[in-house]
């Protein structure tokens, strides 16, 4: 009997200190580091090889440290070395956290982190604000092959976005687009996409004060376009002479985009467009010129209105076969009832038959809109030249007086 009851001591001992031991097992995991819920996501995109993308996402865990996973799509094998970089992708930027590398069989990464790769403590709001983006290389030994890439923080694009053309200029098939991609701390990311370059060149390319049509000095330098890929990224923060230039700024900047054909070719333009406010709204109207004093010379003037209400004055002439400039204005009146005072002077016309004006007030200094010109009482005349004013070799009633 006390054998017996010794042994049930001992069982009822056993079941209390297994009891508890499961307990403080469980207790041990809901202490342990857990996700809080809070997590923000960036795509990362294909550098090269247009079939490898993915995301990573940053997951705030209970103790402090973040899991950092990586999530590619298109990788088959190896292990692709990845890390957090200073700066935004377009200007690249020293490693500050290393990840752990991306299993290329299933696409993933899992990194947790609490520090940078300099010791300094990070958390996951620090990452949400940080100036970075991500890097997924090819290789340990192949660093400089690029899978994915993407901005990260404050660097992140808010979706807002706008597109500038830029227009063919002195070498014919060359053309493009301008793309200002707005970041979350208010930058903007610009992406030039030409066609038509020649690979191997590099193409200088700029903003510049005015518009086109005017000529302006260099405001921001952007990265110069690629030939072989068509391609320049650039972050755009600032202005040449270090004053702000963000996403909003350019919206409204009073400015152009110049892309030349080289560093030692800067005079010869492979592509131009107005931005900002000097871009044009799509209102357009076309006059005929007619041939005058000059047999077979003839062709058209159009304006076209701009964001700010002011007016692009565009002449395309054909047949002229002699050299020179050959001064344009827009005169007062009709044609037939001419001469009329010069009220606006034009651009001359060149060899080619081209001219191109801003206008936005009237030789007496008077304002001159878009509307205003449209609705105007006048005719343009083109002249042989400077020092030959009486003979014409183009004309045509503008506005109130068009046919």
């Amino acid at each position: 009997m006390k054998s017996t009851k010794n042994i049930l001591n001992l069982s009822t001992a056993l079941l209390i200190f297994t009891a508890l031991f499961a307990w403080s097992c469980n207790d041990d995991y809901e202490d342990g580091p857990m996700l809080t819920g809070n997590e923000m996501t960036y795509d990362l995109g294909p550098v090269s090889d247009h079939g490898i993308s993915g995301d990573v996402t940053f997951a705030e865990m209970n103790n402090g440290e973040i899991s950092i996973e990586i999530s590619l799509n298109g990788t088959t094998s190896g292990m692709h070395p990845a890390h957090i970089h200073m700066n935004t992708a377009a200007e690249t930027g020293g490693i500050v956290v290393s990840l752990t590398p991306v299993d290329g069989m299933t696409g993933m990464s899992t990194t947790i982190v609490s520090a940078t790769d300099a010791g300094s403590d990070i958390s996951y709001e620090d990452l949400l604000d940080f100036d970075g983006y991500i890097n997924v290389h090819a290789s340990s030994s192949d660093l400089a092959t690029l899978l994915a890439q993407g901005d990260i923080g404050q660097n992140d694009l808010t979706g807002e976005s706008k597109q500038y053309m830029l227009g063919t200029r002195d070498v014919e098939g060359i053309s493009g687009t301008a793309t200002f991609r707005e970041r979350v701390n208010g930058e903007a990311l610009a992406i030039l996409n030409l066609t038509g370059t020649p690979d191997g060149g590099m193409h200088p390319a700029h903003i510049h004060m005015n518009t086109a049509a005017e000529g302006g000095d260099i405001a921001f330098t952007f990265n110069p376009v690629n030939g072989t890929t068509g391609m320049s990224a650039t972050n755009v923060a600032m202005l040449d002479d270090g004053s702000t230039l963000g996403y909003n700024d350019i919206l409204g900047i009073d400015g152009y985009i110049n892309v030349h054909l080289s560093a030692d070719d800067l005079a010869t333009i492979v592509a131009q467009g107005d931005i900002g406010q000097n871009e044009l709204t799509g209102n357009s109207e076309t006059y005929m010129l007619n041939a005058r004093d000059i047999r077979n010379v003839m062709g058209e003037v159009t304006f076209s209105e701009r964001m700010n209400g002011e007016t692009l004055v565009s002449i395309m002439l054909s047949g002229i076969d002699f050299a020179g400039d050959h001064p344009s204005h827009i005169h007062v009146g009709s044609a037939a009832e001419g001469p009329g005072a010069i009220a606006v002077t034009l651009t001359s016309v060149d060899a080619m038959g081209m001219s191109r004006t801003n206008v936005t007030m009237t030789d007496e200094m008077d304002m001159v809109s878009y509307e205003d010109l449209i609705a105007y009482d006048g005719y343009i005349n083109v002249h042989l030249s400077a020092s030959e004013l009486a003979v014409l070799v183009a004309q045509g009633d503008i506005g109130a007086n068009a046919n």
